[in-house]
C-alpha cells in the first residue's frame, strides 16, 4: 500500500445534462449540491497537479469485447442533443498515454478500439464541462467500457496505471456514471422499492473506502437499480488498487429519482502544488488559492439562497481554508446567465474578523442593498452566478502608477468623504485615466477636483469570466 504512482487523483462523477445551466436552466437549482462538489473536485485535482485526465463513460459507443478511445488529435463535445449547443468542451488528446493504455492492455489480452468521427458522449462531457469551467486545463483520454466480465474491467483498470506510471506525468482518473435511476415513481427508468438499497451501500462503501463491497454488490439488486455507473467504478478501483486510500463522498444527491454521488478515492498533493503559488511577494503569499478554488463564490451563493429563501443569515463554515480564516475586504458580483448585472456591493478595508464572514454579509447585501436593483427574489436564484473578488491592502498611487488590467482603483476627493472604487481587469477598461473618471463618476466627485488615488490588487474568484464595466 502506499507506493507512489503517477495517478495522483481518482474520483467518482455524475453526468446528468441537466447540471449544464445552459441545458437546465432554472433546473440546475435540484442538483446544485452536485455542482458545488464538482467544484470542489477539480480543485483537488488542480492541487494534484495533473496534467492528464483520464475519463471512462458508460456511453461512449458501445463495442461488446473491446474497450474504446476516442481519436483526436482535438476531442470535442456538446449538448445539443439536450437544447444547449453554446455549452462545449474542447482537449487535446494525451496520444503518449493512450498508446501506452492501448500497449499495456494489450498485453492482458485486451483490445483498446480507437473511434472516430464521434463527438464525446454526455457521460464524458458533463465532467469535463464541470472541469474545465471550475479551471483545470490538460490533457484528456476518455474511454468506454464493454460487456466484458466484472475482472476483466478491474484488470482494464490495472491497465490504466501501469500506462500512466510507464509514461511518467502526473494523471487524473474519473469513473463517470450515475447511480440507481428508479428511486421515485416518477424516475426516468420506472421505480424499484429497493433501489435506493443500491444507492446506500455504493455510498456508504466509498465513504469506508471499501471498494470489495461495491464489487462484490449483489447483481440482482444492480440490476433492479438500473444504474449506469457500476462498470465505471470497477475500472477506477483497478486503477486504485494497491494505492493509498483517501476516501470522501464530497456529495451524494437524487433529485429527480437518479442517484449522483461526486467521491474520491485517492488524492495525492505534491509539496509542489501546495507551495507553488508562495515566493511571489507578500500578497500572492497570503492568498494562496491552491486550495480554495470554488469555495468563495459556492459560500457567497449559499449565503444569499438561505437569506432569500429562510431570512437568516449563515454561520461561516467551521473548517475555513488558509484564505477565508484571514481578514480581506471583498466585492461580490451576480450576474444572470446571461451575463447582466444583478448586484455588486463589497467592502474597501476588512470590516469582519474574517474574509469567511466578510463575504457573507457582502453577498447578502449584493443581493438586496444594491441601489440600482431590487432585491433579488426566490424565483431568480436558480439562474444566477457569483464572482468573488479579495481585496489586497490599498496603497497611495499616481496616475503613472496604475494598470487596470492587474490593479484596481480607489479615488477619493481631497476634503471630502466622497470616494469610488474600480476593480481591475474589467472589460472594456483599456486606460487608467479612463479608470479613474468611471470611479469618480460612481462616487459623484465633481470634474477637476483634487483627488487621492490608491491602488490594490484582486484575486477574482468566478463562475463566470470576464466581469464587465458596469460594477
Amino acid at each position: 500500500m502506499g507506493n507512489a504512482s503517477a495517478i495522483v487523483f481518482a474520483g467518482i462523477a455524475p453526468h446528468p445534462p441537466i447540471m449544464v445551466p445552459e441545458v437546465g436552466g432554472e433546473a440546475i437549482a435540484a442538483v446544485r449540491g452536485s455542482i458545488d462538489a464538482m467544484a470542489e473536485m477539480t480543485q483537488r485535482i488542480i492541487a494534484s497537479g495533473a496534467e492528464t485526465l483520464v475519463l471512462i463513460s458508460p456511453h461512449a459507443p458501445l463495442e461488446p469485447y473491446a474497450f474504446v478511445a476516442y481519436q483526436g488529435p482535438q476531442l470535442y463535445g456538446d449538448f445539443a442533443n439536450f437544447r444547449g449547443a453554446n455549452a462545449t468542451v474542447n482537449a487535446e488528446l494525451d496520444e503518449e498515454l493512450l498508446e501506452a493504455i492501448a500497449r499495456v492492455a494489450a498485453e492482458q489480452s485486451y483490445e483498446v478500439l480507437r473511434i472516430e468521427g464521434y463527438h464525446l458522449d454526455h457521460g464524458t462531457a458533463v465532467p469535463l464541462y464541470f472541469l474545465q469551467c471550475n479551471g483545470w486545463c490538460g490533457h484528456v483520454v476518455a474511454l468506454g467500457y464493454n460487456f466484458l466480465s466484472n475482472e476483466d474491467h478491474l484488470r482494464f483498470g490495472n491497465s490504466i496505471r501501469k500506462a500512466a506510471d510507464l509514461v511518467g506525468r502526473p494523471v487524473a482518473f474519473i469513473a463517470s456514471g450515475d447511480l440507481s435511476h428508479r428511486l421515485k415513481p416518477e424516475a426516468p427508468a420506472g421505480y424499484s422499492p429497493d433501489a435506493h438499497l443500491f444507492d446506500e451501500e455504493v455510498v456508504a462503501a466509498l465513504r469506508d473506502g471499501a471498494p470489495e463491497r461495491v464489487i462484490n454488490i449483489d447483481q440482482n439488486l444492480r440490476n433492479q437499480a438500473g444504474e449506469c455507473g457500476y462498470r465505471s467504478m470497477l475500472v477506477a478501483f483497478g486503477v486504485t488498487e494497491g494505492m493509498q486510500p483517501a476516501p470522501e463522498v464530497l456529495h451524494y444527491e437524487a433529485p429527480f429519482g437518479v442517484g449522483y454521488v461526486v467521491a474520491q478515492l485517492v488524492w495525492s498533493v505534491p509539496a509542489a502544488g501546495r507551495d507553488r503559488q508562495r515566493g511571489k511577494g507578500q500578497y500572492e503569499t497570503e492568498i494562496d488559492i491552491t486550495m480554495t478554488g470554488m469555495q468563495l463564490p459556492s459560500l457567497a451563493r449559499r449565503a444569499v439562497e438561505t437569506f432569500v429563501n429562510e431570512e437568516r443569515i449563515i454561520e461561516p463554515p467551521k473548517e475555513l481554508s488558509r484564505l477565508l480564516e484571514q481578514r480581506f475586504a471583498c466585492f461580490i458580483s451576480i450576474k444572470t446567465l446571461k451575463g447582466d448585472l444583478r448586484g455588486c456591493i463589497g467592502t474597501i478595508e476588512p470590516a469582519r474578523n474574517t474574509l469567511a464572514e466578510e463575504l457573507i454579509i457582502n453577498a447578502i447585501s449584493a443581493a438586496t442593498r444594491d441601489p440600482r436593483f431590487p432585491p433579488i427574489t426566490k424565483t431568480e436564484l436558480a439562474g444566477l452566478k457569483y464572482s468573488v473578488d479579495v481585496l489586497s491592502e490599498p496603497e497611495a498611487a499616481r496616475m503613472e502608477d496604475l494598470d487596470p488590467r492587474t490593479y484596481g482603483v480607489i479615488v477619493e476627493e481631497e476634503g471630502s468623504t466622497r470616494r469610488g472604487l474600480l476593480l481591475p481587469n474589467l472589460e472594456g477598461i483599456d486606460s487608467a485615466r479612463k479608470q479613474v473618471e468611471i470611479a469618480e463618476r460612481k462616487a459623484g466627485i465633481p470634474a477637476g477636483a483634487q483627488l487621492k488615488l490608491l491602488r490594490f490588487r484582486a484575486e477574482r474568484f468566478s463562475e463566470e469570466e470576464p466581469l464587465t464595466s458596469d460594477l
